[in-house]
């Protein structure tokens, strides 16, 4: 039985994975699935987030060990929690059979104005800085990471009755920033298989990031034609489907398959 590990970004928290979860384990029903957070995010919100990306993987390794779960794990995360899966993968390749990264961007392999387009400096700044309803937060959460945001009234509602039960505060936030600014991802790729996700035309992270990466690590790499950053949120069918391809293809080991797009 594969276990899968959900691991979301930014201040987000599982709930953010909507039902993508379930939908992932209906999808590959002999599998384990299982969302977790963040220090900072979610269940863990009055805990201090660490301010390097090691410390969120040992955090992570931590959790699922005091839950009794063992290793190995596949991992689907997204942004900052594909930077953790990435150190995670580097740190310790026995504990990781392989990883689904979505919508990532990584030092050295892409510039701050890619891996942060710059159109979202201030949005991002705000959110951090300034204390504001929740509505009207994760209203401009869902503006800068969904191509579909006039659709997503509910959607809306759910994210801002989350944010008031499990609040991330600005110093968290600021916290997550900084560790996502100052890692700095391995010149090769980790040893386990690799798959990488992107919206082309996300507007908060370059797909570009993704591309470099792709073309680094010699990894694979799917694009969706219509997403935003949010590419669970905007098309959850479409991500669910290909990490169940990838699943059940068998992956390769990272540097040995060729680049792809579609």
């Amino acid at each position: 039985m594969r276990q899968w590990i959900l691991l979301r970004g930014l201040t987000r928290e599982t709930a953010h994975w909507g039902g993508l979860v379930a939908d992932l384990q209906q999808a590959l029903p002999g599998d384990a699935v299982l969302a977790v957070d963040l220090p900072g995010n979610g269940c863990w919100h009055h805990r201090p987030s660490p301010t390097t990306v090691q410390g969120m993987v040992q955090a992570c390794r931590a959790d699922l060990a005091a839950r009794g779960l063992v290793p190995p794990y596949h991992l689907l995360a997204m942004s900052l929690g594909a930077m953790v899966a990435v150190e995670w993968a580097q740190g310790a390749p026995e504990e990781i059979a392989s990883g689904v990264l979505v919508n990532t961007s990584l030092r050295p392999f892409s510039p701050f104005y890619h891996r942060l387009r710059p159109q979202n400096y201030g949005a991002l700044l705000r959110l951090v800085l300034l204390a504001r309803p929740a509505e009207a937060v994760e209203q401009q959460v869902l503006a800068m990471t969904s191509n579909l945001a006039a659709a997503r009234a509910p959607v809306l509602a759910h994210w801002a009755t989350v944010r008031r039960q499990r609040p991330v505060s600005g110093r968290n936030a600021l916290r997550q920033l900084l560790a996502a600014a100052r890692y700095r991802a391995p010149a090769t790729a980790p040893l386990p298989p690799l798959l990488l996700l992107a919206s082309r035309h996300d507007q908060l992270v370059a797909s570009a990031c993704s591309q470099a990466l792709a073309a680094a690590w010699n990894l694979p790499l799917v694009m969706h034609p219509f997403a935003g950053h949010d590419l669970p949120l905007d098309d959850p069918a479409w991500v669910v489907e290909q990490v169940r391809q990838w699943a059940t293809r068998g992956p390769h080991p990272s540097g040995s398959a060729p680049v792809t797009a579609a």
